[in-house]
């Protein structure tokens, strides 16, 4: 749920069409072409969650103060960014920005590689498979056989490889959502089956309470409806519900003035509706599942208004779904707690899951535990002969003292033991020699 919510917030600045994440309002200074280099130092961006969020930020920034590429962006349209004649555009962008990205791409390569040599060492190290195809994809946002410079690939692997992650973000998402509806259900069964009969009925009939009360809300309008806008036009705003003006509302929710509203703007919309709902001082309400509403309230509203897909809402879109007929809707919208997200069957398959991973933890501990002790026997065997060594040196220290000691008494002066001929306890002695004339 981090990572949903860090990319539905993301703030990044450039590209927003081809990185399906938000856009900007883009100002073209034409009164200079020479880019300050007080200027090279990118401003900080809210993170994607994709493993090359860093690199894919710095690209960005830089591409966006180059005035010729800014240019080039706001007349393009999704073919020119889908099919790299965008990427193309790279080719006149100012020698120091290129510069930069060149040095941006050589530091994404090291990054790379210390991360791939580091997880081919773990996995090689516990006698693990290593899946080589599988390190060799967390390059495909980069051209790694050029690792030098930064070229009209490179951008165009980014735009691809940013879209096609990104597209896959929601589902990921609905996944990791489940799985954690799924886990706390699982944990108050837990608690139940350690409580006795009179506290587990006690404990039920706590929880019925407090589902029927997180369910007593007020009516939650459809989001995007016409309702539903004139609540924010009216208790937001501050304006009389009679004068809505669609186009009038647009243009204050542009928060940034670039004729779109993106990810963020839309989400900012629905806080009203989700006011009604969920309370942060409520035991009953969980603040994870009012922002999984809210998420499911943006990607509704993207379903029904976004026709061409590209994760933003132009005025256009926006004027022509206020002349649809789902306009008009009347229905409450549908929170959570009305849309079961799994069925029985498959909280079971998520329990016997919890059971064989626990399962394979407790192996693994327990095979670590005799990896363990058995380190430790052998550190004791070490330290029993290294014991045993400084023993013995002792002794033979002690024995040499003792000889040297002995020889002293007996009148006789300590002979080294260079003095003394291989093999014999007594020193040399020294033979007179008669010289011949």
């Amino acid at each position: 749920m981090q990572r949903g919510k860090a990319l539905a917030h993301c703030g990044l600045v450039l590209l927003s069409l081809w990185l399906c994440i938000q856009s900007v309002p883009i100002s073209v200074d034409k009164s200079s072409d020479k880019p300050e280099k007080e200027e090279l130092q990118p401003p900080q961006s809210a993170e994607t969650g994709l493993h090359y969020d860093r690199y894919l930020r710095e690209v960005i920034e830089f591409l966006e103060k180059d005035p010729h590429f800014k240019e080039k962006l706001k007349t393009a349209n999704m073919e020119d960014i889908k099919n790299g004649k965008l990427s193309k555009e790279l080719n006149f962008v100012h020698h120091n920005f290129r510069t930069k990205l060149d040095e941006l791409k050589r530091e994404e390569m090291n990054r790379l590689r210390m991360l791939i040599k580091a997880k081919h060492d773990i996995q090689g190290g516990k006698g693990w498979k290593v899946d080589h195809q599988a390190l060799l994809r967390q390059f495909e946002h980069l051209n790694h056989m050029n690792p030098d410079t930064f070229e009209v690939e490179d951008l165009d692997r980014l735009i691809k490889s940013a879209t096609k992650d990104l597209e896959n973000y929601d589902k990921s998402r609905h996944d990791n959502f489940k799985n954690y509806e799924m886990m706390k259900e699982h944990e108050r069964r837990e608690r139940l089956k350690a409580m006795s009969e009179e506290d587990r009925k006690k404990e039920e009939q706590l929880y019925e309470e407090m589902r029927k009360k997180h369910a007593d809300h007020p009516k939650v309008h459809h989001p995007g409806s016409e309702d539903q806008l004139k609540e924010v036009w009216q208790e937001a705003d501050g304006l009389d519900p009679d004068d809505f003006d669609p186009k009038t509302f647009f243009k204050m929710h542009d928060n940034n003035g670039d004729g779109f509203l993106d990810e963020t703007e839309l989400e900012a919309l629905f806080t009203k509706e989700l006011e009604k709902v969920y309370n942060p001082e409520n035991e009953e309400d969980d603040m994870v599942e009012m922002e999984e509403e809210r998420l499911r309230m943006r990607e509704h509203v993207m379903s029904e208004v976004d026709t061409n897909k590209d994760r933003l809402v132009s005025l256009n879109e926006f004027m022509a779904a206020t002349k649809k007929e789902e306009f008009t809707e009347k229905e409450e919208w549908e929170t959570l707690d009305q849309n079961p997200l799994y069925t029985e069957e498959e909280m079971l398959e998520f329990e016997r899951h919890l059971v064989n991973e626990e399962r394979d933890i407790n192996k693994k501990t327990a095979e670590l535990q005799r990896q363990r002790e058995e380190l430790e026997r052998k550190q004791e065997e070490l330290n029993a002969q290294r014991i045993g060594l400084q023993q013995a040196v002792e002794h033979m220290e002690r024995t040499k003292a003792q000889s040297m000691k002995a020889e002293v008494n007996q009148g006789g002066a300590p002979v080294a033991d260079a003095d003394r001929a291989p093999g014999l306890s007594q020193p040399v002695q020294e033979v007179p020699v008669q010289s011949h004339s």
